[in-house]
Protein backbone atom coordinates (compact mmCIF):
# COMPACT_ATOMS: atom_id res chain seq x y z
CA UNK A 1 0.00 0.00 0.00
CA UNK A 2 1.17 3.51 -1.35
CA UNK A 3 1.16 5.98 2.01
CA UNK A 4 1.68 9.46 1.49
CA UNK A 5 1.55 9.41 -2.45
CA UNK A 6 2.25 12.97 -3.23
CA UNK A 7 -1.05 13.18 -5.68
CA UNK A 8 -3.47 12.13 -3.13
CA UNK A 9 -1.80 13.69 -0.19
CA UNK A 10 -2.33 17.04 -1.96
CA UNK A 11 -5.72 16.19 -2.83
CA UNK A 12 -6.78 15.45 0.94
CA UNK A 13 -4.73 18.99 2.09
CA UNK A 14 -6.75 20.75 -0.17
CA UNK A 15 -10.13 19.29 1.17
CA UNK A 16 -9.00 19.64 4.94
CA UNK A 17 -7.97 23.18 3.79
CA UNK A 18 -11.73 23.15 2.34
CA UNK A 19 -12.99 22.38 5.30
CA UNK A 20 -11.38 24.53 7.33
CA UNK A 21 -12.40 27.70 5.47
CA UNK A 22 -15.80 26.49 5.17
CA UNK A 23 -15.47 25.73 9.28
CA UNK A 24 -14.51 29.26 10.64
CA UNK A 25 -16.92 31.33 7.88
CA UNK A 26 -20.06 28.91 9.06
CA UNK A 27 -20.36 27.59 5.71
CA UNK A 28 -22.92 25.33 6.35
CA UNK A 29 -23.97 24.21 2.58
CA UNK A 30 -20.03 23.70 1.86
CA UNK A 31 -19.69 21.79 5.82
CA UNK A 32 -22.59 19.26 5.09
CA UNK A 33 -21.48 18.79 1.49
CA UNK A 34 -18.22 17.76 3.15
CA UNK A 35 -19.29 14.79 5.22
CA UNK A 36 -20.09 11.17 3.38
CA UNK A 37 -24.10 11.57 3.17
CA UNK A 38 -24.76 8.43 5.00
CA UNK A 39 -26.23 6.60 8.03
CA UNK A 40 -23.02 5.07 9.23
CA UNK A 41 -21.18 8.69 9.04
CA UNK A 42 -20.57 10.01 12.93
CA UNK A 43 -19.04 13.17 14.28
CA UNK A 44 -18.31 12.71 18.27
CA UNK A 45 -17.93 16.69 19.05
CA UNK A 46 -17.06 18.51 22.12
CA UNK A 47 -20.34 18.08 23.31
CA UNK A 48 -22.52 15.37 20.93
CA UNK A 49 -22.20 12.59 19.86
CA UNK A 50 -23.74 12.62 16.44
CA UNK A 51 -24.64 9.53 14.44
CA UNK A 52 -25.48 9.31 10.31
CA UNK A 53 -25.06 12.35 8.49
CA UNK A 54 -28.92 13.91 9.15
CA UNK A 55 -28.01 13.92 12.64
CA UNK A 56 -24.47 15.59 11.23
CA UNK A 57 -26.79 18.31 9.32
CA UNK A 58 -29.07 19.46 12.15
CA UNK A 59 -26.17 20.07 14.49
CA UNK A 60 -24.55 22.44 12.12
CA UNK A 61 -28.07 24.26 11.13
CA UNK A 62 -28.23 25.14 14.51
CA UNK A 63 -24.56 25.75 16.09
CA UNK A 64 -23.60 29.09 17.20
CA UNK A 65 -21.90 31.24 14.52
CA UNK A 66 -19.91 33.32 17.00
CA UNK A 67 -15.59 32.63 18.07
CA UNK A 68 -15.35 29.88 14.98
CA UNK A 69 -11.83 31.60 14.38
CA UNK A 70 -8.98 29.38 15.27
CA UNK A 71 -5.52 28.36 15.22
CA UNK A 72 -4.25 25.03 14.05
CA UNK A 73 -0.94 23.33 14.66
CA UNK A 74 0.54 19.93 14.52
CA UNK A 75 -1.53 19.32 11.55
CA UNK A 76 -0.82 15.91 9.79
CA UNK A 77 -2.30 13.93 7.32
CA UNK A 78 -1.78 10.39 6.06
CA UNK A 79 -3.22 8.94 3.23
CA UNK A 80 -3.43 5.07 2.76
CA UNK A 81 -3.77 3.78 -0.72
CA UNK A 82 -6.07 6.63 -2.88
CA UNK A 83 -9.30 6.42 -1.53
CA UNK A 84 -8.60 6.58 2.21
CA UNK A 85 -6.81 9.22 4.48
CA UNK A 86 -6.15 10.37 8.11
CA UNK A 87 -6.44 13.83 9.16
CA UNK A 88 -5.54 15.83 12.49
CA UNK A 89 -4.96 18.50 14.05
CA UNK A 90 -4.65 20.52 17.36
CA UNK A 91 -6.06 24.12 17.72
CA UNK A 92 -6.87 26.65 19.99
CA UNK A 93 -9.24 29.73 20.20
CA UNK A 94 -8.05 33.28 21.73
CA UNK A 95 -11.65 32.91 23.67
CA UNK A 96 -10.20 29.38 25.59
CA UNK A 97 -7.37 30.15 27.24
CA UNK A 98 -6.03 27.40 28.42
CA UNK A 99 -7.58 24.88 26.22
CA UNK A 100 -6.45 22.74 23.74
CA UNK A 101 -8.68 21.39 20.67
CA UNK A 102 -8.12 18.15 19.27
CA UNK A 103 -9.82 17.21 15.30
CA UNK A 104 -9.74 14.13 13.62
CA UNK A 105 -11.25 13.06 10.56
CA UNK A 106 -11.58 10.18 8.51
CA UNK A 107 -11.81 10.66 5.03
CA UNK A 108 -12.98 8.44 2.40
CA UNK A 109 -12.92 8.35 -1.62
CA UNK A 110 -16.30 8.75 -3.27
CA UNK A 111 -17.78 8.80 -6.57
CA UNK A 112 -18.51 12.52 -5.77
CA UNK A 113 -14.92 13.00 -4.46
CA UNK A 114 -13.47 13.18 -0.92
CA UNK A 115 -15.54 12.76 2.12
CA UNK A 116 -15.15 12.82 5.98
CA UNK A 117 -16.86 9.36 6.90
CA UNK A 118 -15.88 10.00 10.43
CA UNK A 119 -14.66 12.85 12.81
CA UNK A 120 -13.64 13.20 16.33
CA UNK A 121 -13.17 17.16 18.29
CA UNK A 122 -12.64 17.19 21.86
CA UNK A 123 -10.96 19.85 24.55
CA UNK A 124 -8.52 19.30 26.85
CA UNK A 125 -6.69 21.58 29.34
CA UNK A 126 -3.32 23.24 27.96
CA UNK A 127 -0.77 20.54 29.30
CA UNK A 128 2.32 21.78 30.97
CA UNK A 129 5.37 22.21 29.24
Amino acid sequence: MDVNRPDVLSEVEAMVERYERALVTNDIEDLDSLFLNSPTTIRYGAGENLYGYDEIASFRAVRPAGDLMRTRSHSIVTTFGSDFAVAATLFTRDSAPGKLGRQSQTWVRTPDGWRVAAAHVSVINMPAD
